[in-house]
């Protein structure tokens, strides 16, 4: 038992590190600033029903992502059960919140799903796909906000629009490569190639044929992924629809836990532009290569809510990470030891 214990500890001490830094500096913070304070006076004049909506928006994410996903699996699997697609869409979570970029999450749903005897072809299409809307939607939601909320984030932020940009570009330009490619493959391979022999020609890009390998790797995949899952509208208007719900209500919470903390309403705190602000902290830390987004994250909430929270912006972190990254953590494996233990993996479908 010591042995298997050690070899878990092994096997993922960069994320336990990773976990024990974020959890260290924020509780640095907390006890070396005002934050101790703050959260002491927020205990005792919270809204606890706001906090209860904010826990609601949180296991509502949950159920979200696991209705999405079992839309596409019930597609290919009318027989899909709501319990294995919970089991996956919580596997997925866990160690996407353990792995740099996020990169764990889909291999081991991938997993799951062939040890609930599904087909791994039909696997990668149904993890695939569901990635691509989610990316796609989230690119399209952060332009919009862009076009609204652009102007108020710029006289706020410095450098806001640069990094903006370098995070809508480079998601955009990724999602518009991977629809051309499935609309057509060839055309959009030949220029593809194209563009790698004008970068190299000009110094811009040193190993044309790896990154060529690449982009082509990854278009390849999402193309075959669309062909095994189909045309159905019906599956892609459902899923399109909550994930567009999923990613408003993750970026509600903010909003949430500043109702929660009852501070006196700031006429710019409005429920648009802190959603807003969500959008373009998920962009920016989507970019940061440890496990969480750690530090990346706490920093960029930092930035663009400090004006809403002031002194309190402390603990509103440690509430916001609590419920939107170390929840996931502690209830992924929850869900994976119970799930285990009832045998939902072993189940073929």
């Amino acid at each position: 038992m010591g042995d298997k214990i050690v070899r878990v500890l092994k096997k993922n001490l960069v994320a336990i590190i990773t976990i024990v830094i974020s959890m260290g500096v924020l509780l640095y913070f907390l006890f070396t600033t005002d934050g101790i304070t703050a959260l002491g006076h927020l205990v005792s004049s919270m809204r606890w029903e706001w906090l209860l909506i904010t826990l609601g928006a949180m296991v509502g994410g949950w159920l979200l992502e696991t209705y999405v996903l079992g839309v596409f699996c019930k597609h290919l699997y009318p027989k899909w059960k709501f319990s294995q697609s919970f089991h996956i869409a919580m596997t997925g979570l866990l160690y996407s919140a353990l792995t740099p970029f996020a990169t764990g999450g889909q291999p081991m749903q991938m997993y799951s799903m062939s040890k609930m005897g599904m087909d791994t072809g039909k696997a990668g299409s149904i993890v695939a796909m569901k990635t691509l809307v989610y990316q796609a939607l989230m690119v399209v939601y952060a332009m919009v906000m862009v076009i609204f909320r652009l102007g108020y984030f710029q006289r706020k932020i410095s450098n806001f629009s640069f990094v903006t940009v370098i995070g809508l570009v480079t998601n955009g330009v990724f999602i518009l490569g991977v629809t051309l490619f499935m609309l057509s493959e060839k055309s959009t391979d030949r220029f593809l190639r194209f563009l790698l022999r004008n970068l190299y020609r000009f110094r811009l890009c040193r190993h044309p044929v790896a990154v060529y390998k690449k982009i082509h790797g990854q278009m390849k995949m999402f193309h075959d992924s669309a062909k095994i899952m189909g045309t159905s509208v019906k599956v892609y208007v459902k899923t399109i629809f909550f994930t567009i719900v999923q990613i408003t209500l993750a970026g509600l919470i903010p909003y949430f836990i500043y109702r929660c903390f009852n501070l006196p309403l700031n006429p710019d705190a409005t429920v648009f532009t802190m959603l807003a602000a969500q959008t373009f902290v998920t962009m920016v830390s989507a970019f940061v290569p440890l496990p969480g987004s750690s530090g990346g994250a706490e920093g960029s909430f930092y930035l663009f809510f400090g004006s809403f929270f002031g002194a309190t912006i402390i603990p509103a972190i440690l509430l916001w990470r609590l419920v939107t990254y170390y929840a996931n953590i502690l209830f992924g494996c929850l869900t994976n030891v119970v799930g285990r233990a009832l045998g939902i993996e072993g189940k073929k479908t």
